[in-house]
């Protein structure tokens, strides 16, 4: 049987991964460093990567190596490039993570809007129960009906985003991140513009040559001062410093990031020490790891793997 190699299988949690296991003669590892990679992959006709990259250099050492299967959709950390020239074929996992990215967008929007963690941390902490008084508005509360949304890649996600914010009474607007113009439902609006009309921005683009810093300093600054953004797609589209310092100045409203530059973020990321952290909320790359959508990935890698035999 052929043998397949899962380098860093910690990446879809503690799910069941028999359905996997039975296509081949099957090693996986809990976690791959880089170093490591050639040695355990040496032997493998198919490998499964989420995270680990396969460089042109790795690539290039793995001469049994026929298909990749990246357990996730951006296949950044592959060289596709090098992979074409030596017959490697390449497989991703679309749409699988589609509905969870987009309900965690709904939700970071809400957390903000409504100021659910300072309020939770009110009560929790004891403060409302030694105040005297019933109501307390230490943050002000606002709502998403009414609201001006503009999303930045109206694709899969995006679209669902548009959908659930619709529902909640947003008004939509979008911007193209691809160059291609397409008959929408939705106002199409240059990105200037978007930033500058809307209430609430959140980023559902890859990353690429089009993307990398998209949202920097002189974006930020078109934005409203009450605005929110939102980034679950990729870290790299939004500068992470210059986020910070228009937080601290208070030029924009507030901010949530699933995505970071570097992941794990480093610790003296800028965004770790604001001054005012409630004005920021942090979650690390989890947007699309629901349950169901990791069932779900399973599945595009059995379906994969089953169609490279074919």
């Amino acid at each position: 049987m052929p043998k397949i190699v899962f380098l860093d299988e910690y990446s879809l949690g503690r799910s069941d991964l028999s359905g996997i296991r039975s296509l081949g003669n099957y090693t996986g590892y809990e976690y791959t460093r880089p170093e490591e990679v050639v040695t355990r992959c040496l032997n493998a006709e198919i490998v499964i990567t989420n995270k680990v990259v396969l460089g042109r250099n790795e690539l290039q050492q793995l001469p049994h190596l026929r298909l990749i299967c990246v357990a996730a959709t951006g296949t950044n950390n592959i060289d596709l490039d090098a992979a074409a020239e030596l017959g490697i074929t390449v497989r991703n996992a679309a749409g699988y993570s589609t509905h969870s990215v987009a309900e965690t967008t709904l939700g970071m929007a809400l957390a903000l809007v409504r100021q659910i963690g300072y309020y939770d941390d009110f009560v929790k902490s004891g403060k409302w129960s030694e105040s005297e008084r019933q109501f307390h508005f230490g943050r002000p509360i606002r709502q998403l009906h009414g609201a001006t949304w503009g999303i930045i890649g109206l694709g899969a996600i995006g679209r669902e985003v548009a959908r659930l914010a619709t529902a909640f009474g947003c008004r939509i607007v979008y911007t193209s991140t691809s160059g291609v113009t397409r008959e929408e439902e939705y106002p199409a609006l240059s990105l200037d513009e978007l930033l500058a009309e809307s209430d609430i921005v959140s980023i559902h683009a890859p990353l690429n040559e089009r993307t990398r810093g998209l949202i920097g300093e002189r974006e930020l600054a078109t934005m409203k001062s009450s605005a929110l953004l939102i980034n679950v797609a990729r870290g790299g589209i939004v500068d992470e410093k210059a986020l910070a310092a228009a937080l601290d100045a208070e030029k924009i409203g507030g901010a949530a990031l699933d995505v970071f530059e570097a992941e794990p973020t480093p610790a003296q990321n800028p965004l770790l020490h604001l001054h005012d952290s409630e004005r920021l909320l942090l979650a690390p790359h989890s947007a699309w790891a629901s349950g169901d959508a990791v069932e779900t990935l399973i599945g595009c890698i059995i379906d994969n793997i089953k169609t490279y035999y074919k």
